[in-house]
């Protein structure tokens, strides 16, 4: 290497190299490689140096590393040639332990260290066996989602130490006197409760283990869909969401092409975190989405959101192997891999436009504002429907609440403005 941010001697102040320098330039290296900034790098560095100077100070070999030598590290007072000389309470912070398994870890992975010094995560908690068959059978036949299934897999394991072991034996009251006991102990949750043991009493039947019919013991709860209103944004505040991406940076060109994805074909969270690059047919201009229930779809790919998402290809996409087209925009560079980032996305750009008064501010205003956009523009609810993959049509009638002037021509007198 010709110039190492460790490998001079004015940061060194007089500290011996060690046994373990060397490795300390491969693990610069190392960060290097996967796309760490300069500056990033020297402070994911000043831990594991600290922990090399001091493992020579202390005459311990590498082969002779233990977790014990890692724990008497961590919790030592420091009296290394350092200017923060005297801290004691210098690496048990979060980021400083983990710049130090970090090291380890690589370590570890260069056969350098023994395999047994890697930071012991606690086992993880087992799971009812009835539980994993059930989730395996959402995936596969209903296509639900990872996420949601981490939530299902969460209700599951209360409602099953409420039936029981046996199925056979569930009834209408078992199945009522449960759900009633969860609206006494949590009256927000009971509405996702039923959800899951629905889904789990028709899995039951399908597999014949327990009488038919059984799910329609649950009691209905309360709960009036599409009641409110469309969250969405006017246009003139959606195109100054756009514009206010810094076209100049990579993070610019990258939020901008997903803004308007999301703003010009009504793109859900989850729907941008999926794209690859295969789904994208530049000589038909269109884009294949496939969205909740592994349900697929093309749809046309409008110009403007072309050109965004071309430009981020050539320009702002960091050069990784992966096959997702948006990725992460520090280093290391993986794909986007939860909703809420695309939605926190949204959130910084309605803040740099000035937009205060939005009614939400997650992925989905974008895609309400889309729908009331083109029912204004003159798009019947079926096509509105097509393009948002609604499975039903009463989902695409709700935006039909904002299209006031033709709720006008359709609305009778007030019975109290007719005559007597």
């Amino acid at each position: 290497m010709s110039e190492s941010i460790c490998d001079t001697s004015k940061r060194q102040r007089g500290i011996a190299p060690g046994t373990l320098w060397p490795s300390l330039w491969a693990f610069e290296d190392n960060l290097i490689a996967y796309g760490y900034r300069p500056n990033t790098v020297k402070n994911n560095l000043f831990v594991p140096r600290h922990f090399v100077v001091w493992l020579d100070k202390s005459k311990i070999a590498p082969d002779k590393i233990r977790d014990s030598t890692i724990n008497r590290f961590i919790h030592h007072r420091c009296q290394c040639p350092s200017e923060r000389r005297g801290r004691s309470d210098l690496y048990p912070s979060a980021r400083n332990l983990r710049n130090l398994f970090r090291f380890v870890r690589f370590l570890t992975e260069s056969c350098i260290i023994p395999v047994s010094v890697l930071p012991v995560t606690p086992p993880a908690k087992p799971v009812d066996e009835r539980i994993l068959i059930f989730l395996d059978w959402l995936r596969r036949h209903r296509g639900i989602a990872e996420s949601t299934l981490i939530t299902y897999r969460l209700r599951m394991e209360r409602l099953l130490a409420a039936l029981g072991p046996d199925p056979a034996v569930y009834d209408a009251g078992l199945i009522r006197r449960i759900i009633l006991e969860e609206s006494k102990v949590c009256p927000s949750r009971v509405k996702s409760m039923t959800s899951v043991l629905r889904g789990y009493l028709k899995f039951l039947v399908a597999n014949g283990a327990c009488r038919p019919g059984l799910e329609h013991a649950i009691p209905t709860i309360a709960h009036w869909r599409l009641s409110a209103l469309p969250r969405y944004l006017v246009s003139s505040d959606v195109e100054k969401l756009i514009s206010s991406c810094d076209l100049s940076t990579q993070i610019g060109i990258r939020d901008r092409a997903i803004l308007l994805l999301l703003a010009r074909l009504g793109l859900r969270a989850s729907d941008i975190r999926m794209i690859r690059l295969d789904d994208i047919d530049w000589e038909g201009g269109t884009l294949r989405v496939c969205g909740k229930g592994r349900r697929e779809v093309r749809l046309p790919l409008p110009q403007d959101a072309g050109d965004a998402l071309l430009t981020y290809l050539n320009e702002g996409r960091p050069n990784a192997d992966y096959d997702r087209v948006f990725l992460r925009s520090n280093a290391p560079y993986r794909p986007i891999d939860r909703h809420t980032l695309i939605s926190n996305l949204v959130k910084r750009a309605l803040m740099r436009a000035g937009i205060t008064d939005a009614p939400s501010k997650g992925a989905n205003l974008l895609r309400h504002s889309a729908a009331t956009a083109w029912l204004r523009g003159g798009a019947t609810l079926d096509a509105i429907g097509t393009v948002l993959r609604h499975r039903s049509a009463s989902t695409t009638a709700h935006y039909a609440k904002v299209d006031i002037p033709s709720l006008q021509k359709v609305a009778q007198p007030w019975p109290g403005d007719l005559p007597c």
